[in-house]
């Protein structure tokens, strides 16, 4: 195995992983070990057509099984690109961009049974037969052009009553030119014919320019907020800046097309690498009912762009023919009109069945003008990286002279947790206030995190997981 493929992490096994589409979670049947589906965007090569891989985990997010592909290309597509994945109807709907010569258009396909999804795994992994093809959904309106990148949420009974539950679909997409592209919402009674309800726009003061900015990728959770018990929208939305990603999240609620803010633009993460990231679905079960709201999981490319990205650059492509790294999967909650990530529950065990995989927990106090410093060692002892809380911020700096650095609150709390996996790294700080993620290629392999405070600051507790 190579010593930059991450072992947690998601990653192709062959080819180029270019984007996650999405992550079903199956409690229906076995809630306190549920499967996890993960799909998404990937190519055998660079020269071929992207499609949609198909991977199953049980009883947690980390360890991947490949299955036949969900979704490749056929008649005249080029592309099948990410969208969206839907539990409905005791089934799953994968919404996806279909890319012809001619333009772009949603299309879905559907597999009526959850447990036929890996029963005909073959070695070439072609097409599962579990899944089959509806046909074009959304296309091009009077208004809107060039459909692509779907999300799909249910939609309320009563959207000023949000606990009397959903009905119908709602759908995020985005439309128009490349270098000039709209979010559109639509809805629908069924989830194959969609009605666009109009541009998304704005109340409030959103924490960006919405008139000149380039949103791509919105996704759409609902998070129940721990302090006022109300169900907010989480709108997720990556800027296309400076030939970088930059993915932020604002809270509101969105009624019809017009999104009303209440929590402004804020950054998801704030590492190197992090871009575009997608939301989890369950399915119907009782118990995924009762905590629907309480949490999500999102995960994201561990890649600074999304559209001009060359994953072929990485290292790893070379000597060991795969590229493109998913993060960890983040649990999401809400307080206060802010999201808070944390590592998915079971993570520290997963490490210690890892062979180079290394966590780092730490509780501290760091008052103002101290630090805590954790450096990243490769083989040979040598500092790969570095990692430092010095009580109001905390920086990552992996020696390519543009350290990554964000600001924490008075009220966050001073602890630090580090996941280290092959070529990736993972900061969560400020009890998930925070996160940093960026990849990394120490020389032969990381072999340690070494850990010390400075000046007035204490390590009250700490915790390791990994060999």
């Amino acid at each position: 195995m190579s010593i930059y493929r991450p072992e947690l992490h998601f990653t192709a096994d062959t080819g180029i992983l270019e984007a996650a589409a999405g992550t079903l979670c199956d409690d229906s049947l076995t809630p306190d070990l549920p499967v996890w589906h993960m799909f998404y965007q990937y190519k055998f090569s660079p020269d071929e057509p992207s499609r949609w891989g198909h991977a199953m985990s049980e009883g947690n997010p980390f360890d991947w099984v490949e299955c036949n592909d969900a979704v490749v290309a056929t008649g005249g597509e080029t592309q099948v690109r990410a969208g969206s994945v839907v539990a409905a109807r005791g089934g799953v709907d994968l919404y996806f961009t279909s890319v012809t010569q001619a333009g772009t258009s949603i299309q879905v396909t559907r597999a009526e049974d959850l447990s036929e999804l890996c029963e005909d795994i073959d070695d070439d992994f072609s097409v599962s037969s579990a899944f089959q093809r509806r046909g074009d959904v959304v296309s091009d309106a009077a208004d809107f052009n060039r459909f692509r990148s779907p999300c799909v949420v249910p939609g309320w009974l009563h959207n000023e009553d949000r606990d009397q539950g959903s009905a119908g679909w709602l759908m995020l997409a985005v439309a128009g030119e490349s270098d000039n592209p709209q979010v559109v919402v639509l809805r629908s009674g069924d989830g194959d014919s969609w009605k666009a309800l109009g541009e998304l726009e704005f109340h409030g003061e959103p924490g960006f320019d919405a008139a000149s900015e380039s949103i791509v990728a919105p996704r759409l959770a609902r998070l129940r907020d721990e302090v006022d018990a109300v169900i907010y929208d989480v709108l997720l939305i990556t800027l296309e800046r400076g030939g970088r990603d930059e993915t932020f999240y604002l809270v509101g609620t969105l009624k019809d097309n017009v999104f009303t803010v209440v929590t402004s633009a804020q950054p998801v993460d704030q590492g190197h690498d992090f871009s575009r990231p997608r939301t989890t679905t369950w399915t119907e079960s009782a118990r995924s009912l009762d905590q629907r709201f309480n949490r999500t999981y999102i995960y994201g490319p561990l890649r600074s762009s999304g559209r001009d990205a060359d994953l072929t650059e990485e290292k790893n492509w070379e000597t060991g023919g795969w590229a493109g790294v998913l993060s960890l999967p983040r649990r999401v909650t809400l307080q206060n009109g802010h999201i808070y990530q944390t590592p998915a529950p079971g993570l520290p065990d997963a490490v210690e069945e890892t062979r180079r995989a290394k966590m780092w927990t730490g509780i501290c106090d760091i008052p103002v003008g101290s630090k805590v410093v954790a450096e990243l060692l490769d083989a040979h002892g040598e500092p790969a990286a570095v990692i430092t809380h010095c009580g109001d911020a905390i920086e990552l700096d992996r020696f390519d002279g543009t350290p990554a650095r964000a600001e924490l609150a008075e009220a966050d709390e001073d602890n630090i947790t580090i996941v280290v996996d092959s070529s990736t790294i993972e900061v969560f700080a400020g009890g998930g206030a925070v996160v940093l993620s960026s990849r990394f290629w120490p020389a032969d392999g990381c072999s340690g995190i070494r850990v010390r405070s400075h000046g007035d600051a204490e390590i009250y507790s700490e915790w390791r997981r990994g060999h």
